[in-house]
């Protein structure tokens, strides 16, 4: 049986994805295809990382004992970030911090706990945490590429009201009040305010898919990373280029979304200001180590 339908179409592409699921139920159990999406980016992730492994002369068992680890330990780590900048809900229903078929998964708060994961990793095995950060982030990488998708299925990480001239326009249709409701109120201003109807009449959304513009963003990092890979000058230079690459692609997409978390006091994006701070951190010590090499090489 499938449950919770409704369409999506991206009205200038010409694309549309009518009765999509966001989870189907095998034997009664409701299975979230968002949870099969981000599955499948792990075993793809898993897959490029011990190829990499391959490539380089390294042992790819290493990269898979190493992911199951990993893969338990950024989970926690991205629920406790979520609940950490979501805290004005949290600390009124405490049980629902533990209510993970609810949602609420941070990918920043996964890739602290990977990298975290790969450190004490590396030290106990006593291996590169350098070396095995730049092949594992190749498996970091592909995966939220592939992650994102789940984002398409659940209908979120949606970004603010596009006009219906605007090429990547994305049309989310409700058939039921219950989806509806959980529009945020900027969007629903700002969509009654485009079309002079309410969204009980429109039936409708229209607004950016900035999972799309993320996972395409990705799709190009990751491209160049493995261009480029064989003109790094020192281990740990691919994992410096994903912070700076991804953290240049995500302050932009995030300003453009509409489902923020928020840092205290500040007000600020959290995911925003910390894509800016690891993106001039990853760029400075880059340049840093490269005219230090330069100057020992002449």
């Amino acid at each position: 049986m499938i449950l919770a339908k409704s369409g999506v179409e991206f009205i200038n592409l010409h694309l549309k994805f009518e009765n999509l699921p966001k989870s189907f139920s095998v034997f009664g159990y409701n299975i979230a295809l968002y949870g099969c999406v981000i599955a499948l980016g792990m075993l793809a992730g898993i897959a490029i990382a011990t190829y990499m492994a391959k490539k380089t002369n390294q042992d790819p068992g290493i990269y898979t004992d190493f992911a199951i680890y990993a893969i338990i330990i950024s989970v926690i780590c991205a629920r406790i970030y979520y609940v950490i900048f979501s805290m004005d809900y949290y600390s009124k229903h405490p049980a629902e911090i533990f209510n993970l078929r609810g949602g609420g998964l941070a990918i920043y708060g996964g890739v602290i706990g990977a990298v975290i994961t790969c450190f004490v990793y590396t030290k106990i095995k006593k291996q590169s945490f350098t070396l095995m950060a730049d092949t594992g982030i190749y498996g970091l990488i592909l995966g939220q590429i592939i992650g994102r998708y789940g984002n398409f299925f659940n209908r979120e990480a949606f970004g603010q009201v596009l006009s219906n001239k605007s090429l990547t326009a994305m049309r989310i249709y409700f058939d039921d009040k219950y989806s509806i409701t959980q529009v945020p109120d900027q969007i629903r201003q700002a969509m009654e305010k485009m079309t002079g109807k309410s969204l009980e009449d429109l039936g409708y959304i229209q607004v950016q898919p900035t999972f799309l513009y993320e996972s395409m963003w990705n799709l190009l990092v990751l491209i160049l990373m493995l261009v480029f890979r064989k003109k790094k000058k020192f281990d740990g230079e691919i994992l410096l280029w994903y912070l700076l690459g991804y953290g240049l692609g995500r302050s932009i997409i995030e300003g453009m979304r509409s489902d923020q978390l928020i840092m205290p006091i500040t007000g600020w994006p959290v995911s925003q200001f910390l894509s800016i701070v690891l993106a001039l951190t990853a760029l400075t010590i880059i340049i840093v180590k490269r005219v230090k090499l330069s100057k020992q090489n002449k």
